[in-house]
Formats: structure tokens, sequence, C-alpha cells
């Protein structure tokens, strides 16, 4: 025990000063002189997201990604709208990794106008060997403050009407080299007029299967156990189909959607599109990684 705890303790003071692609090589070399065996998993996804949603996988310390989310309108609204391409909804974000276990994020999107940030900590990594642990598991955290203006008839948002927040855990499993999968239980409170109810219960599932060395099939569904009503509109729970390419050290996502939201509270229970009746939208996502500090 007190040959671990030696190792453990010079692990944490020293991985600071390595990049994650370095983490595999030093864990090995810790272990032939230690005589452990410890393997980490790493790449259980090949970005932050999933699709729309958030994976376990956090910015290495000191990274900053600039990243922007794009989707268009409903494939069904026809040739007039192009199928949805003359239409466009954005969200902005700087995301950066403070610690090796703490992720945080700022946004702006085109969806009701919103502000958000979130901080993602990783709790707990897969790891194989001489310490075996099945998964690893991440905590989410967000809040969003919806910036749009009322209709005529309506009196202003206060502002408890206008925030929301999101809770998540993350659990994911690498199971092989060509396969991963997440569950996230995920709770959301609103305050919003017309919509209910205030606290919605979630749990999502979300995988990947790689394809070829450079591209990846996602897919990602929430299941809203008690959905309600947006806006006076019926309320579905969002599917998401797409692929990761890698190109040039950076993965470029493809996402075939019924949400046009591109943050929690939205997708999950604002979802007022049916892959049923055709409400469709396409997207991307796409980030440039800038490191700060080495």
């Amino acid at each position: 025990m007190k040959r671990l705890s030696a190792l453990l303790i010079f692990l944490f003071c020293t991985l600071g000063a390595y990049s994650q692609k370095d983490l595999k090589n030093l864990l090995e070399d810790l272990s032939d002189l230690t005589g452990i065996d410890l393997v980490i998993t790493t790449s259980t996804f090949k970005s932050t997201r999933i699709m729309n949603g958030h994976s376990i996988e956090s910015m290495a310390m000191g990274d900053l990604d600039f990243r922007i989310s794009h989707r268009f309108g409903k494939i069904n609204s026809g040739a007039y709208e192009f199928f949805g391409l003359d239409q466009a909804n954005i969200h902005l974000s700087l995301e950066y990794g403070i610690t090796k276990w703490l992720m945080m994020g700022l946004g702006r999107g085109t969806y009701e106008k919103t502000f958000d940030g979130f901080a993602k900590f990783t709790l707990a990594r897969q790891t194989s060997g001489s310490k075996n642990f099945p998964l690893s598991i991440s905590l989410f955290s967000s809040a969003a403050y919806r910036t749009i203006k009322p209709g005529e008839s309506q009196d202003d948002y206060t502002f408890s009407e206008r925030m929301s927040y999101v809770g998540q855990i993350l659990a994911a499993r690498k199971i092989n080299q060509n396969l991963s999968l997440q569950l996230m239980p995920s709770v959301i409170y609103r305050n919003v007029a017309a919509t209910e109810p205030d606290l919605l219960w979630s749990a999502g599932a979300g995988g990947t299967i790689k394809i070829t060395r450079m591209i990846r099939l996602n897919a990602e569904y929430y299941y809203c156990f008690n959905r309600g009503t947006y806006n006076n509109s019926e309320v579905y729970n969002p599917l998401s189909i797409g692929f990761d390419i890698e190109a040039g050290g950076h993965v470029f996502q493809l996402i075939f959607t019924n949400s046009v939201a591109m943050i929690e509270k939205g997708f999950i229970g604002e979802t007022t599109g049916s892959w049923g009746k055709g409400d469709i939208h396409f997207g991307f996502n796409i980030s440039r990684v800038f490191t700060l500090k080495n």
C-alpha cells in the first residue's frame, strides 16, 4: 500500500507537465520502474461531444477550444427553403481545460438568444491492469440565460424565468478500439411561462462505432420521463445520428437531429420536431484548439 500511495502521489504531482498523448507512455515507464501494470483508458470518444450532448472527454489542461455548432432548418421545409439550408441556428463557445480534471466553457446561441456556461469534472477514468475500474465518469453542470424578448401580449420575463439549470452524470465505457458507449442521467430545472413541468428528468444513451481509421458513426438519444409541453407545443425525445471525421488533428462532426437547440436545456426538454414527421435538421460541429499552456 505504501508503494502504491507513493506512486499515486507522484502521478498527481507530475501528470500536469505532460500532454494527454504522453500519458500512456508515462504510465508504461512508471510500470516498468515499479512493477505495477496500470493503464488509463483514453480516447473513449473523439470529441468533447457525442452529437449534441457532452461526452466524458475534456480538453487537456491549458487547451482552449473555439467551437462552432450549426443547425440548418427542417429538411421537410421543401425546395422553397432549400430543404432547410436557407435557415441557420448557430452556437459559439470558448471551452478551456483548467486542470487535468476540470473543463469549463462559455457560449452564446441564436436559440432564444441564450448565453450559457458549464463545468465538467472528471470523477474517474476507466483503468485496466493491476487496478481495474470499468467506467469513466464525469459530472456536468450548466446554467443558461435566455435574452429573447416576450411577445407583445406578454409581460417582460423575470430573471428566474430567463434562467435554467442542468445537472448530469456522464458514465462511459470503451468496450474495445471500435466501440464506446455512454449513459447520461440528467435533471433540468426551468421556470418558464407557458411551460411545464419546471423540473425535468431524463436518461440519455450514446455511442460511437469506428468505421475506418478516420470516420466514426455516432448516435445519441435522450428519453424524458415527464416531457410536458414547451411554449404550448408538444415535446419529443431528441435523437441524433451522424459522423466524426478526423482531419488534420481535428474532429469535424456531421449531424442529423430533430432538435434545433445545441445546449442541454434546449435539446433535452424543448425539442418540438419529430423524426416521424420528417422534422430533421442537418448540422455540424467544428472546433479549433489553441494550446495556451504547455
